[in-house]
């Protein structure tokens, strides 16, 4: 079977300095997310840009529905690729007001059988107020939902989205992914979307690449990207958890200074007696009052559904536990707090 989508070693180049190297990724499915992850600078637009064909390659091929856009001998101009992008910065024709611009995206999709509705557009993104203004006269946020409403009326074969709700309010934005996400699935659109928010990435995506270091670094499940990290470096961007020092004890279990005993399912093996980094999450550790193994409080992050506690263990290393906000007895900087043993973690993420 024919992937809808693919890339095949693939360098992309902004600059000498600026680019992702021998790049090689599939979409399956017509209609599935990608979200590619990065910091700012790392040559993410750059990819959108050349599949789009607005840049050339010079070695490998990008195909799509079973044809080459993209390759060393061959370059399908960028209005022969039904491929709609959607910059982070405005993008709309500043001599059309809101609704000529979007109507652009509407003119294109004449020929498709499935078409999105106008109004139903305008409504989800709540651009019913500015319709009749030109661009110069609304916010960067009200900017980048219209270019968003314009790519997506276009109805392409492909569509990428770079940043696109980078500038909306955060009451928006969640309204907005939920919906978007409705849409791209009910009408097949394939889309690649360039973000540096991984919770956006977890919820969007079908798949998310992350790129580091002038590399696709990991291409995989939202879950098995944030649960089963393959690197080091996946593991510093996501942010989402520290590596703390450990002995290997036996086929189920591993040991740290300050922890002592942690039980669970390995997903690599490692010979007994071996030095790791173990992946530590804020969900591993479960709080309870009546432990003896106790932590020093040194942060409290409130986030409405929960806490992430910040605790300080007897060599000074800095871990974080999520607790549910409705937990009925908080902990202050410096209190102690308990950590339930024994410790268990499903899955056992380790590094040498």
């Amino acid at each position: 079977m024919n992937n809808f989508f693919e890339i095949n070693n693939v360098t992309f180049t902004a600059s000498k300095k600026n680019k992702v190297n021998n790049v090689s990724l599939k979409i399956e499915n017509e209609g599935d997310v990608v979200c590619l992850l990065g910091p700012s600078g790392i040559g993410k637009t750059t990819i959108l840009r050349t599949i789009a064909g607005l840049e050339k390659i010079k070695s490998g091929s990008i195909n799509l529905n079973g044809k080459v856009i993209s390759s060393e001998n061959l370059h399908v101009e960028p209005e022969n690729r039904n491929i709609a992008l959607s910059f982070q910065d405005n993008s709309l024709f500043p001599h059309y007001n809101v609704i000529d611009n979007i109507k652009f995206g509407a003119e294109r999709n004449k020929r498709k059988n499935k078409k999105l509705k106008f109004n139903e557009i305008i409504e989800f993104l709540h651009l019913e107020h500015i319709q009749n203004k030109f661009p110069h006269q609304i916010s960067s946020g009200e900017a980048q939902r219209a270019a968003l409403a314009r790519s997506l009326l276009s109805m392409p074969d492909l569509l990428l989205l770079d940043e696109p709700l980078s500038n909306i309010d955060q009451s928006f934005k969640e309204e907005i992914q939920v919906k978007l996400k409705q849409l791209l699935k009910e009408y097949k659109i394939t889309t690649i979307i360039v973000t540096h928010d991984s919770y956006e990435a977890f919820y969007l995506g079908n798949k998310c690449g992350i790129i580091l270091d002038g590399q696709l670094k990991q291409y995989d499940d939202p879950y098995n990207v944030y649960h089963f990290p393959n690197s080091v470096e996946v593991v510093n961007f996501l942010n989402r958890g520290i590596l703390i020092p450990a002995k290997v004890v036996d086929e189920k279990s591993l040991e740290n200074n300050d922890l002592g005993l942690i039980e669970g399912d390995f997903v690599k093996h490692y010979p007994k007696g071996s030095n790791v980094k173990l992946l530590l999450q804020p969900e591993d550790l479960e709080h309870d009052d009546k432990s003896n193994l106790k932590l020093e409080v040194v942060d409290r992050k409130f986030r409405g559904t929960n806490f992430i506690y910040t605790l300080k263990t007897q060599s000074n290393l800095l871990i974080p536990v999520f607790v549910h906000s409705h937990h009925v007895h908080q902990h202050e900087v410096d209190e102690k707090f308990g950590i339930k043993r024994p410790i268990h973690i499903d899955h056992i993420v380790c590094f040498d």
